[in-house]
């Protein structure tokens, strides 16, 4: 059985409560250019947060910078207490950015849920290829009313909900209290974006989740706080999501 039982996390005790995010003046530059800042964002612990503007490099240089995957140029960035990107990194999971967990065609679900489940035991355990009762452990408290995908399918076939929450599973399978998702706009069809949103308000009962649409939320979604980032981030340079790969 997978294990989901929430971490005892380590926080540190002289942050201040109710905060999860606290930036000054951060600022990234790229290879070729400027990719966002300076900015200064607060955002409170728990719940959804939407972080709303156009999508492109400097959004997600931005969502990958909040959950300590980017260093900054400049600035002071404060998540959970912690400043140093290493820590940051360590309370933190992400999913769904195509720059870290971009999922190979030729990958079906039991390997990819397989994959993970030997990165989460010690070196010494042989963990098998899972079976149907695995896939639903790892991934049912994510799905919830969507159906799971089948065992053997490749990812790259299924719907795309699906693929989505395939990711978010397996990137969030220790809990971290915070949680970065990618792009709720990725998908086009507005039920499944729907969909997407209303299951991260459910993990976002237990984590803070951190996302980005380009879109205007719909009043009944249930999310936390919506960050007005239209006009703040362009479309960035594109070298810092590609440099070194």
């Amino acid at each position: 059985m997978v294990e989901t039982r929430f971490e005892n996390w380590e926080l540190p005790e002289d942050r201040t409560e109710g905060t999860l995010v606290s930036a000054r003046g951060i600022e990234l530059h790229g290879p070729w250019g400027h990719v966002f800042g300076p900015l200064d964002i607060d955002i409170d612990a728990g719940g959804v947060t939407v972080l709303a503007g156009q999508s492109g490099a400097s959004r997600t240089a931005l969502l990958m910078a909040l959950c300590g995957r980017m260093r900054l140029s400049s600035g002071t960035l404060t998540v959970l207490g912690y400043q140093n990107p290493s820590r940051i990194l360590a309370v933190s999971a992400i999913a769904c950015l195509n720059e870290l967990d971009e999922v190979r065609p030729s990958v079906t679900v039991r390997d990819m849920v397989t994959e993970q489940l030997r990165w989460n035991s010690p070196w010494y355990k042989i963990v098998p290829r899972v079976s149907e009762t695995e896939v639903a452990d790892m991934c049912a408290p994510t799905f919830g009313e969507v159906d799971l995908p089948p065992l053997n399918a490749f990812v790259d076939d299924l719907p795309e909900i699906q693929q989505m929450l395939l990711r978010i599973a397996v990137a969030n399978t220790k809990r971290p209290p915070l949680l970065v998702v990618g792009r709720v706009d990725k998908l086009a069809d507005d039920d499944e974006r729907a969909t997407l949103l209303r299951r991260l308000v459910v993990l976002g009962e237990h984590q803070s989740v951190i996302t980005a649409d380009v879109n205007a939320l719909p009043p009944d979604t249930g999310v936390h706080t919506v960050v007005n980032m239209h006009g703040l981030l362009g479309a960035g340079d594109i070298g810092v999501m590609t440099e070194g790969r």
